[in-house]
């Protein structure tokens, strides 16, 4: 269970912020947000309504508690479609930049991230999988995630790779299938498929849109056992809509979220070579979760409609 400190919302709403950006290389291809222009630009529409943003921003991601949407899951794994659940998990934590964990202590050098934790659960036939990603994404907006990981288990084995924004994308993975085995590998920085879940969240209309190379999510390399490298896609957005094509994975990645803030995702679906898996939210919940472990709790499952 992962812990996070008690820390005074101000203190990380105001200062934590400011120390992402002078702590932090601008990474070119990334656009900034409104949000980001509140601490890091003189341009702006204006004081008041960039204001009223950042304290809305901070009202609802620094009060101390997680955001937790669980999702009616539809998965598709080996030609048939699975029922099962997705959870997403967003929460902010402060990170350390050398190191790329969480901070144990608090401190003017960290960095403010915005964490997803993703998760599926589902069967296939008599056996069960589980799959989780975890992404730290900058509050500034301002450069590629920092970490990102992905673990899948199931009775034939499990997986494991990870993510290291260096001064390239550093990676690792470890594989119970020969071919694949133990990696380390190093790619040129791009988008990832697994940052645009978080950079929605703080400010989707910075989402890359028209022609564009990207890493698809580490769940899809290992699920489907594809190459890790940049893939050509394209991307609209809309009102409440993100979409996004892979061409050469057949393959296309349909968001629907909240179109005001806070941009709650309100389902998604994934089609390739035809089969869509399909996502639909159930609930969502604030909840200081790490507090909450005590068989008392289990009520918290319920109200998110988890069996």
């Amino acid at each position: 269970m992962i812990r996070i400190h008690k820390v005074d919302p101000v203190f990380w709403g105001m200062v934590g912020i400011f120390v992402f950006f002078i702590s932090c290389k601008n990474e070119k291809n990334i656009p900034t947000s409104e949000y980001a222009k509140v601490e890091g630009s003189n341009i702006a529409p204006s004081q008041e309504a960039l204001s009223s943003k950042k304290e809305n921003f901070n009202e609802y991601w620094y009060a101390g508690k997680a955001e937790i949407t669980s999702y009616q899951l539809e998965q598709i794994r080996y030609g048939e479609a699975r029922q099962g659940y997705a959870v997403l998990v967003y929460v902010t934590e402060p990170f350390l930049k050398d190191k790329q964990v969480k901070a144990d202590r608090d401190n003017v050098t960290n960095i403010p991230v915005l964490k997803l934790n993703s998760t599926k659960k589902f069967n296939t036939g008599i056996y069960p999988y589980s799959v989780m990603q975890s992404t730290f994404y900058p509050i500034g907006n301002n450069q590629h995630a920092i970490k990102v990981s992905c673990s899948v288990q199931e009775w034939c084995g499990h997986i494991y790779m990870q993510l290291n924004n260096r001064d390239r994308f550093d990676i690792v993975s470890h594989s119970y299938f020969e071919s694949e085995g133990d990696q380390d590998l190093s790619l040129e920085k791009t988008y990832l498929e697994n940052e645009l879940w978080t950079q929605l969240r703080i400010d989707p209309k910075t989402l890359p849109v028209g022609s564009f190379n990207i890493i698809p999510s580490l769940e899809l390399i290992r699920l489907q056992h594809k190459e890790l490298k940049a893939y050509k896609a394209s991307a609209t957005l809309e009102n409440g809509n993100y979409t996004i094509v892979f061409p050469d994975l057949k393959r296309t990645l349909s968001i629907n979220f909240s179109p005001e803030f806070p941009y709650v995702i309100e389902n998604w679906e994934e089609t390739t070579n035809g089969l869509t898996t399909k996502a639909k939210k159930l609930e969502t919940i604030k909840s200081d979760y790490w507090n909450k472990n005590g068989n008392k709790d289990e009520f918290l499952r319920k109200t998110l409609q988890l069996k």
